[in-house]
């Protein structure tokens, strides 16, 4: 279990408490101020920081140490994600008011270009958007069945869910993330963790397993372990995501997703 769920969740799914949602923690939380510059300075920043993160790969290992864990802890207390699987997903959209499909801020900068996997909730969070159609003029609002839908055929794209908060622990954003997202960026090229692993863990049935790989082929993480002497595929615990990105491919519906604490305690 993550410490969110510890702090904001009452020992539950921390994503799944509406008390995150409300318009009164947005409000109590100042999470539109926090919102406002956000989106005028994200390039800004974003420029800012790689260059920063850059020139810290020159310091000694002590000082990258040090300064990575302050921007952990600072991005725990403003803008920080965690992994979510689909059916997940679809029980926070049952929670929420509002769901605004928007261009992702991330992928403009990294790609040059406008796609939309990026998503506000909340009515608050659309009022917001509405301030700035040059950052969110391609959004659209969404009706319950059409945002799980969306969620739907990106999770068989391969991509993988996340919830980010805005001014922890009020969530503003669910997002569909791969290797052109920062945060996975921040994850993997800098090993600055800005994101939560899920609640749950891959496991595969070796009986529904044919060997094919399709799973390895599109996991984000490294998780899938391929044995040619059995012509199987697992996952390793320690590097699986809990995405069910594996589990969503697989042809054979040979993978399902466990809850992590549970298996961890099997496993033990």
């Amino acid at each position: 279990m993550c410490e969110f769920c510890v702090q904001h969740g009452e020992g539950k799914k921390w994503y799944l408490q509406m008390k995150n949602y409300s318009e009164e923690l947005f409000h109590q939380k100042k999470s539109d101020e926090f919102m406002r510059d956000f989106l005028r300075k994200f390039n800004e920043d974003v420029a800012k920081s790689l260059a920063e993160l850059d020139s810290l790969r020159k310091k000694p290992k002590f000082v990258q140490r040090y300064v990575k864990n302050l921007v952990v802890r600072k991005q725990k207390k403003i803008h920080y994600g965690q992994i979510v699987p689909i059916e997940d997903i679809e029980r926070i959209i049952d929670l929420v008011k509002v769901v605004v499909r928007l261009p992702c801020v991330c992928r403009k900068v990294t790609l040059g270009k406008e796609v939309r996997y990026c998503f506000g909730i909340s009515a608050p969070v659309k009022g917001l958007l509405d301030e700035f159609p040059d950052l969110t003029h391609d959004f659209e609002v969404l009706n319950q069945e059409q945002a799980k839908k969306a969620f739907r055929e990106m999770d068989e794209q391969g991509l993988v869910h996340s919830v980010w908060t805005f001014k922890t622990p009020f969530i503003g954003g669910l997002c569909n993330c791969d290797s052109d997202c920062l945060a996975y960026q921040m994850n993997f090229n800098y090993n600055i963790p800005v994101f939560f692993k899920a609640e749950y863990i891959g496991v595969t049935d070796w009986d529904k397993c044919t060997g094919c790989k399709e799973c390895k082929t599109f996991c984000q993480y490294g998780a899938i372990v391929y044995s040619a002497f059995n012509n199987k595929c697992s996952v390793d615990p320690q590097r699986c995501f809990g995405c069910g990105v594996c589990r969503a491919v697989c042809p054979n519906e040979a993978i399902t997703l466990s809850e992590r604490e549970k298996t961890a305690v099997v496993s033990a």
